[in-house]
């Protein structure tokens, strides 16, 4: 009689769990663990540091070279992403810095794009940072316009803007398509400074290419917490760094257990 309830309670707990996933879980447990750790308690006790990137740190020449010749800056998210997109969130962030500073040298900021939702965000950013950086009369919500969706159509109208205002300073930031080299040879074509970056493992290599600097991969994402000073997206990033350790770690572990598999009986002789 115990016997069978107990084979009734595994089989009753079976059909709702499905143990082979465990490893998963368990996993999953500890990232949100550390991704807790990193932003409720590492955060409140002492400042993130986090290694230079060079994109970044031509960031300001890029303005102060812009402001120097008196000519615009161009600042475009790509035609690959929407409002919703984690790469189109970092690039805000970024362009809240870039137009906080372009308000106090007083240089122009233009920014074209695909979707009518991110011309409207991107409208509230610079306006917000204008209004930070103490000049809210120096914001043009002209400079911030819908070009098309189409994407050739975008890339062409973009490809205009480059030509007709020859931007000393162009960035490349956010999700990016087959556009990317057509965009980054024209601003290279203008002699403009050009700071890429996105997810894209395709389009990375055109933007090494013909840019002066990328941001590959999750640099875009790390550039958002660094220039914003956001401590939750810093804390976020040491999350990922924490975890990553952590896989690599449990890969050599897993290859050495592999190779000296103690069922194995070559240690017995």
């Amino acid at each position: 009689m115990l016997l069978s309830n107990f084979v009734l309670l595994n089989t009753s707990i079976s059909s709702w769990f499905d143990w082979s996933q465990l490893p998963v879980l368990i996993g999953t447990l500890i990232c949100v663990l550390i991704v807790l750790y990193t932003t409720f308690y590492q955060a409140g006790r002492r400042k993130f540091k986090m290694r230079e990137i060079a994109g970044l740190r031509a960031v300001e020449d890029a303005i102060g070279r812009a402001t120097e010749m008196a000519r615009p800056i161009l600042f475009t998210p790509g035609w690959g992403g929407d409002i919703q997109r984690p790469t189109t969130i970092a690039s805000m962030n970024i362009l809240s810095h870039i137009a906080e500073t372009t308000a106090r040298y007083d240089c122009p900021l233009i920014y074209p794009t695909h979707d009518p939702v991110i011309m409207s965000v991107a409208q509230e950013v610079v306006a917000e940072s204008y209004a930070r950086a103490g000049h809210p009369d120096r914001f043009q919500s002209d400079n911030i316009r819908y070009v098309s969706s189409s994407q050739f159509g975008y890339a062409a109208a973009v490809d205009g803007l480059i030509c007709r205002y020859e931007p000393s300073s162009i960035f490349l930031l956010g999700t990016f398509e087959a556009e990317s080299l057509i965009l980054a040879e024209t601003g290279n074509s203008v002699g403009a400074i050009q700071i890429a970056g996105t997810d894209s493992t395709i389009q990375l290599s055109f933007f090494i290419v013909a840019c002066d600097y990328t941001l590959i991969g999750e640099e875009l994402f790390a550039a958002s917490g660094y220039l914003s000073g956001d401590e939750s997206i810093l804390a976020s990033v040491r999350s990922q760094d924490i975890i990553k350790v952590l896989i690599a770690f449990l890969l050599i572990a897993a290859t050495l257990w592999a190779t000296f598999d103690p069922d194995s009986s070559w240690w017995r002789f």
